[in-house]
Parts: structure tokens; C-alpha cells; sequence
């Protein structure tokens, strides 16, 4: 099931929108006409663009769904003594996401609610659902500066930040952009925004939209042999020399490799042997860390990856 990141000026009024997503999430259920609406959530996404709020009927669920909460207060957390600290913040980053990594799953629902204000720390969650394979979406409870400011000065003394601080933490907010795969789909809502106009996209978003497939960084890597490495070096290091070998000679263009049906097409511009152990290397971290290739097959897309990268 998805995951809702919110994030926000402080002051903006995210707990407020998480609590409302957490009830609408608990019982709205998607469209009746899900294919047209899984077309439409599609398209409104292709150009990374945030979706805007139109009228839907509301369906509901017969049984809630779970939904987790992830905020500060859950945690224990004092939200003012968060944030005075680099190393508090960093803790409670951290509390956040094993939490996320925790909770999330095809059966529950996960918001987190923080300022999030940095989007390398929203990558990150992005990267977290993409690897359960499930969609996720921004919630920006966005906010005048000034409006900000104001809110902050009618707090309770107890629940205010110090006023560097809190200047501080609005220059370093880092806003979406539905630009960027990490913050898309994004739904901005100002203060005077009802979420009630905004429910059923949201839901219909998470729900109906095909989670984005997982990248080499986010697949479960197969054990190896113990000798797997030594035997992947040897073969990429077969195929390299080859390249080196045939440029010596003068013989450029398609080139016979050992153990191969494929052919490595030499080319006649200078190749490096800078050149040559980089793309070695890359191709073998990727290999190490991502995958499970079997070496039967690495002879062939090595030399498909040559081809690729030094035509």
C-alpha cells in the first residue's frame, strides 16, 4: 500500500493535514470507473505535473484500511528540541525512516508527517516504497512565509522555536517539484484549501496508479558462488584486452570474443585504457551490488555494454 509524505514550512499546518489524510486514506476507496481513472491519474502524471482537484463521487470502504502515522510526537520526540541540533535531527530522520521501512507493506498504509524540507531525505522514502514496488505521493501543505511567521508567533512559548531557528529552518526548505520522480505526484494545499477537494484524487493516485518498477539499486541480490567475483574480473579482463589488442593491430569493427555469439565492435577513435578499466568497473559494481548475473551471460553483456558505451 502507498506512502504519503508530507512536508512543509514549520508552522504550516502539516500535523493537521496528516490527521485528515490518515482518516481519509482509513475509509475512502478509489473510483468506480477505476480504468478511466487509472488513464487519467496516468496521464496527469506523464508531464509531472501536480495533479489539481476536480469533482469525483466518493466511494467508501466497507472494511478501513491500516493506516500508520509517523510523526515527531509519535516518536516521543520534543518537535521544538528536534531540530536544535544537527545530531537530534539527524535522529529523528532516522527514527523516521527505519519506521517507514518498518511499517510499509502491501496491506498498510504509511504517512509521513515532518517537515521533510530536504529532498534528497524525500529520494530516499521514494526509494523505499519503489522497492516494496508500491507508489507513494507528496503532500505540500504549503504556506505564506509571512502567514508562517504569524502562526508561530501565537503559539504557546513552550511550543515555539527559537526565532533563528526558526528563520533558519525556512531558508533550508527545500520545495517539491513535480518535476522531479521523487516528488510526483504532488498535491499542493494552502491553508484555505478544504482537503475534502483533493481526497478522492489523492486516494485515487495511490491507489489506482501502477507502482513504479524497481531499479537495479532496489533488487534483492541472489548469493553467489564464492568464486563469482574473481571469475567475473577474469572474463571482463579477457574481453578488454581484446579491445587493446585488436586497436594495436589496426583491426576495428566487429570482433570475435571467446565463449560469445556476439560480436565487440571495435571502434577506429582511440579507446584509453583509463577508458577501458572504468567501464570494467562499472559494469562489475553494478553486477556485485544490484544483480544476480549468471556468468554464462556475462561475456555476452559485457560485450553488449562495450558496444553501448564505446560507439
Amino acid at each position: 500500500m502507498p506512502l504519503i509524505i508530507v512536508c512543509g514550512l514549520p508552522c504550516s499546518g502539516k500535523t493537521k493535514r496528516a490527521e485528515e489524510l490518515k482518516k481519509i486514506m482509513e475509509t475512502y476507496a478509489p473510483s468506480e470507473k477505476e480504468e478511466n481513472d487509472k488513464k487519467n491519474s496516468t496521464d496527469n502524471t506523464k508531464n509531472n505535473e501536480p495533479l489539481k482537484p476536480k469533482e469525483k463521487k466518493v466511494k467508501y470502504l466497507k472494511e478501513p484500511r491500516v493506516v500508520h502515522l509517523l510523526n515527531e510526537d509519535g516518536f516521543g520526540l520534543d518537535r521544538v528540541k528536534t531540530y536544535s541540533t544537527i545530531a537530534e535531527e539527524k535522529k529523528a530522520r532516522s527514527m523516521l525512516m527505519s519506521s517507514v521501512e518498518r511499517l510499509l507493506n502491501k496491506d498498510t498504509v504509511v504517512i509521513a508527517d515532518a517537515m521533510n524540507y530536504i529532498k534528497g531525505f524525500r529520494y530516499q522514502l521514494y526509494c523505499v516504497a519503489k522497492s516494496l514496488r508500491t507508489p507513494h505521493c507528496i503532500v505540500h501543505a504549503a504556506i505564506p512565509i509571512d502567514k508562517a511567521r504569524e502562526w508561530h508567533k501565537n503559539r504557546k512559548e513552550e511550543e515555539k522555536y527559537d526565532p533563528n531557528m526558526f528563520e533558519n529552518l525556512i531558508t533550508r526548505f527545500e520545495e517539491p517539484d513535480s518535476r522531479n520522480r521523487w516528488d510526483s505526484p504532488l498535491f499542493t494545499l494552502l491553508p484555505e484549501d478544504n482537503i475534502e477537494d483533493f481526497a478522492q484524487n489523492i486516494v485515487d493516485a495511490l491507489i489506482l496508479r501502477k507502482a513504479p518498477p524497481p531499479n537495479l539499486s532496489t533488487i534483492s541480490k541472489k548469493p553467489q558462488e564464492t568464486n563469482y567475483l574473481y571469475k567475473l574480473d577474469k572474463i571482463t579482463q579477457t574481453i578488454t584486452n581484446i579491445v587493446v589488442e585488436a586497436q594495436k593491430n589496426g583491426s576495428f569493427g566487429e570482433t570475435k570474443v571467446p565463449n560469445c555469439d556476439k560480436k565487440l565492435n571495435v571502434p577506429s577513435r582511440s579507446v584509453t585504457l583509463s577508458e577501458l578499466r572504468k567501464l570494467k568497473r562499472q559494469f562489475i559494481n553494478i553486477n556485485k551490488t544490484f544483480t544476480s548475473l549468471s556468468l554464462n551471460k556475462v561475456a555476452e553483456l559485457f560485450t553488449d555494454y562495450l558496444n553501448d558505451n564505446l560507439s
